[in-house]
């Protein structure tokens, strides 16, 4: 069985980007990247660079596909942060709870209109001989005032979408449908599939 790299060492991602790809359906088994090495340095300037970084690092570790992402919160009222330093928002070791506690603070008293935000994902799919896809997903919605729901992870509590939830009271099925990463690595399947009949992988 062919294998594929995902360019991560959180578990939590990981079991998410599975569920999405749906891996046996391409007949292909996918591989938790930070089992293999550390990760690099993310000095990217943009969540597209960040992305290409991690992948072409863990497929040239590997001599095998891998896949990789960059995501972030972004809220246009604090200038695009947290941006590229959304998973360190509040420190090199902070928390989720620690960023979520950050975000709401910095926006605390500020009325719905200067709280709308958005996710974005940038993923690539970096093949062993040098060749890259790369793809893109968003979601709308805007900060609320306080975390609620107990799925999710990251600013998935305090993310509340338009239909008055937080991402994180959503069923898992219906996040990735609707998410940014849902969204990108949708197409990512698609870009391994076409690689998959092009013998490419």
């Amino acid at each position: 069985m062919k294998k594929v790299v995902i360019a991560t060492k959180n578990r939590h991602k990981f079991g998410e980007i599975r569920q999405i790809i749906q891996p046996e359906s391409l007949g292909i088994e996918l591989v938790m990247g930070g089992e293999i090495t550390d990760a690099p340095a993310e000095t990217g300037k943009s969540f597209f660079e960040n992305a290409l970084i991690k992948a072409r690092h863990y497929s040239e570790a590997s001599d095998l596909p891998a896949i990789a992402d960059d995501s972030g919160l972004i809220v246009n009222f604090l200038g695009q942060e947290p941006g590229l330093y959304s998973a360190r928002y509040a420190g090199e070791n902070a928390t989720y709870e620690d960023n979520n506690r950050k975000l709401l603070s910095r926006l605390e008293g500020f009325p719905p209109e200067r709280r709308i935000a958005y996710f974005i994902c940038v993923a690539v799919l970096y093949l062993p001989d040098g060749r890259y896809f790369v793809t893109s997903g968003l979601v709308n919605g805007k900060i609320a005032a306080q975390p609620r729901g107990e799925g999710g992870f990251g600013y998935d509590p305090i993310f509340e979408l338009p239909d008055g939830r937080t991402m994180a009271q959503l069923f898992p099925e219906e996040k990735n449908r609707i998410s940014h990463r849902g969204r990108a690595f949708r197409r990512i399947a698609l870009f391994l599939k076409s690689a998959i009949r092009e013998e490419w992988i």
